[in-house]
């Protein structure tokens, strides 16, 4: 429910004071009036505009457009009896809440000629009072016309960056989750088997020991590199969790292609801007694969890697002159590069090959998803 300070219309440009002061302006209007009667009625229907248009933010269906009527009798009635026609600016903020489109548009169509109508009748009837006014009347209008596509537009828009915020929210579990099913697989696959080894081995050296001690310690010395093992694949695993920086793995990347002897030559700035520190790792891990392939299977002599940064995406290709993939080839999604694919597509990435006087490979990460979530959070 909208808390009852919150029904003054927000990002007018316009203090909420002064919303108050157009509150308290048609008892202005009223007290004009000759006789007591008219006040009484005067003040009767102010009290009850502002219940149904306070009535209007709280209830929903059907209730809320006969609120909404309600309101708009008032103004029509304020109008053509006091000369009283801003509350038709409230009324404007007030139909930009209504998300219903069919709803929105009947109310908008409703408001905008009654206002033009009770606004005539005004002049007809030569009221000089209202003719003084009448270049705020003309800006009344002028509201009533272009204020609710504004709240309409406006409350839509915050929905949308509601929803957005949400879904960035749920992309960051579902993150975190996959990185935690990761991390539950590598330890498995690093730790299961040496530790059932581990066990095995442990049986058979208590049932060795006073049987045959020298087999024992043969069985006690593989458990004890089993162990070293596993440690050591521990603490890879470990390491490589805390992620890889660009920068970092072009300096391993020179170091892996000198000692195979290849010419390599890098082009852009390997610092990326404007890249969030899980795209950044992925990219760099895919960097790797892709440099460890040409190593592997290109028998290239040179490596180019060129690395561009677009207003719009990341771009990393990495270019050798070996012997290229052959022809129909539909084995390319081994070696290592369906898992790039996989990477990439989990930050929304892709890969393209092109296999001609050797291999193209290249990496386009978008920025859509960073820069969606700052203008969202703006």
């Amino acid at each position: 429910m909208q808390k009852w300070y919150n029904i003054f219309p927000k990002n007018t440009s316009l203090n909420i004071y002064i919303w108050i002061i157009f509150c308290m302006l048609p008892f202005y209007f009223i007290f004009r009036s000759s006789t007591w009667m008219e006040i009484l009625i005067g003040v009767f229907l102010i009290i009850l505009f502002f219940v149904s248009y306070r009535l209007t933010f709280v209830t929903k269906g059907w209730v809320n457009y006969v609120w909404v009527g309600i309101a708009i009798v008032i103004s029509i009635v304020m109008t053509v009896f006091f000369s009283f026609v801003y509350f038709a600016l409230f009324l404007a903020f007030m139909i930009g809440n209504v998300q219903n489109k069919i709803g929105f548009f009947t109310l908008y169509g409703v408001l905008v000629l009654s206002t033009i109508a009770t606004i005539n009748i005004g002049f007809f009837t030569q009221d000089a009072f209202f003719f003084s006014q009448f270049p705020f009347v003309l800006i009344s209008v002028i509201g009533v016309i272009l204020l609710p596509f504004n709240s309409y537009n406006r409350i839509k828009r915050e929905k949308l960056e509601g929803q957005l915020e949400d879904a960035n929210r749920r992309i960051s579990q579902l993150i975190v989750m996959e990185e935690r099913q990761r991390i539950a697989r590598d330890l498995h696959d690093t730790l299961g088997q040496k530790l059932s080894l581990i066990g095995l081995k442990s049986d058979l050296a208590g049932k060795l020991l006073i049987a045959n001690p020298e087999s024992a310690k043969g069985e006690i010395h593989d458990i004890h590199q089993t162990a070293r093992t596993a440690l050591k694949e521990v603490r890879e695993l470990v390491s490589d969790m805390r992620g890889a920086k660009l920068e970092d793995e072009i300096v391993r990347i020179k170091q892996i292609l000198t000692a195979a002897q290849m010419k390599f030559s890098i082009k852009g700035d390997a610092k990326l801007k404007n890249t969030t520190l899980l795209v950044e790792n992925v990219v760099s891990m895919c960097l790797k694969e892709a440099v460890t392939n040409v190593v592997k299977h290109s028998q290239a002599a040179t490596c180019d890697v060129l690395i561009e940064q677009t207003d719009k995406e990341l771009v990393i290709q990495v270019d050798d002159n070996g012997v290229g993939f052959p022809k129909n080839d539909h084995s390319i999604v081994g070696n290592g590069l369906r898992g790039m694919k996989e990477r990439l597509e989990f930050v929304n990435g892709s890969l393209g090959i092109e296999s001609l006087n050797g291999t193209t490979l290249t990496i386009r990460v978008p920025y859509v998803i960073q820069q969606t979530k700052r203008e969202g959070l703006s």
